[in-house]
């Protein structure tokens, strides 16, 4: 899978990125802030996102629209769990930072099993 990650801070990005590498899958950025991820979640190819809520004071929601729109599946991370949600999005998976690794790869496990079946 090609799996796009939103998320601020450069370590955390990093981590997740080693993370969804390791996996087997390709990472699509990091966006780190809420305007790239918008260009990427309306022009790049990708099958999945993981997407921190607070992107420097700004909220991910408006990706999230996005993604929902174009019917890519995503997933949340963030340091306030699911406290951070929003109605509309109450449904979605999210990991509450910081995470474990299989945590992690337990959602993307799932979102792959869905991609490809």
């Amino acid at each position: 899978m090609r799996i796009l990650i939103v998320e601020d801070e450069m370590l955390v990005a990093m981590f997740i990125e080693d993370t969804v590498t390791d996996l087997g899958h390709q990472v699509v950025g990091p966006a780190m802030r809420l305007e790239n991820a918008m260009a990427a979640a309306r022009s790049e190819q990708f099958d999945f996102a993981i997407l921190d809520i607070n992107l420097a004071g700004e909220q991910s929601f408006p990706v999230a629209d996005l993604l929902t729109e174009r019917g890519i599946p995503f997933m949340f991370a963030s340091g306030y769990g699911v406290a951070g949600l929003i109605d509309p999005y109450r449904h979605v998976d999210v990991l509450q930072k910081p995470f474990e690794p299989e945590l992690l790869e337990a959602i993307v496990g799932r979102a792959g099993a869905q991609v490809v079946g």
